[in-house]
């Protein structure tokens, strides 16, 4: 009981801490290098580590298994930021947007469920449904990115208090997954380790102290970064049981910013500077004739 404790305690602890950068890279580099780069594999990395040694390791498997279909919910989430406002009136579209990408998250989360459920008792193995996982994932973020948006930097600052909500929050849904875990619930603890609660707090936050524009710009960068921590999943269902949970953990989260997160910020940038680039030559004057 004591070892379970202190492993969900340090997990959540560690997730918590780690959470608050996301808008605090938002907001001082741009939705761009903060939606990429701010999210990289963070609380699933005390999260993995945490099932790993709270349970055994084919819970871990399963809960791993479901992080990339975990992760194209949060991907639909993110879609209704970057959709939704664009349709409403001036009356509560923070309120509206907020409800209705919870209700999108939480609707598909329980359909999620049910498919998995039902792959698994005709014997679909852990691998199958992370690449499946993956693959939806990869398509739907590249399809929301295709088109290049305006990602603004913050030009005020998120209060502390909010900050520290943030990680509140996070540190809550990543010690319940692990938690959940422990208890034989394999399913809900990857569902709980991959709760939009970074990505909810993270865009209301945002938009109550920049407007709508910094998280709507962020939203797509999001969704693609958060690609890696799909990777981070895979490849840690592999790592973690055979290197353990540090040597494990250390290379998953190479593998996964090395081998994704820093080369879709590098295509990301290149397309937006071509962009700026078409969108400056248009703007010029045509020369005059003689």
């Amino acid at each position: 009981m004591t070892m379970l404790a202190s492993s969900v305690l340090l997990s959540a602890f560690f997730a918590g801490l780690v959470a608050t950068g996301v808008t605090l890279a938002i907001e001082r580099w741009g939705g761009l290098v903060g939606g990429v780069l701010g999210t990289v594999p963070s609380t699933i990395v005390p999260a993995a580590a945490g099932m790993h040694l709270s349970g055994s390791q084919d819970e871990l498997l399963q809960s791993m298994a479901i992080v990339p279909l975990g992760m194209l919910l949060n991907a639909l989430f993110l879609g209704v930021w970057v959709m939704l406002p664009n349709h409403l009136s001036t009356r509560r579209p923070l309120l509206v947007t907020t409800l209705v990408s919870l209700i999108v998250w939480a609707c598909a989360g329980v359909a999620l469920l049910a498919v998995i459920g039902k792959a698994t008792s005709q014997g679909a193995s852990h691998w199958t449904i992370g690449f499946i996982g993956l693959f939806l994932l990869i398509a739907l973020a590249v399809r929301f990115n295709l088109q290049a948006r305006p990602t603004p930097k913050g030009s005020r600052q998120v209060q502390w208090p909010v900050l520290v909500g943030r990680g509140g929050a996070a540190a809550f849904a990543i010690g319940c997954a692990v938690w959940l875990s422990s208890q034989g619930l394999p399913l809900l603890a990857g569902l709980a380790a991959v709760f939009p609660a970074i990505f909810l707090t993270s865009m209301v936050a945002l938009w109550l102290a920049q407007g709508e524009t910094v998280p709507q710009g962020a939203a797509g960068p999001m969704m693609l970064g958060g690609v890696s921590v799909a990777v981070y999943a895979l490849v840690v269902m592999w790592s973690i049981p055979a290197l353990g949970p540090v040597s494990g953990s250390v290379l998953a989260w190479f593998v996964a910013v090395g081998g994704w997160s820093y080369p879709v910020y590098l295509i990301l940038r290149r397309r937006d500077l071509s962009h700026s680039l078409r969108e400056s030559s248009a703007l010029q004057p045509e020369p005059l004739q003689s």
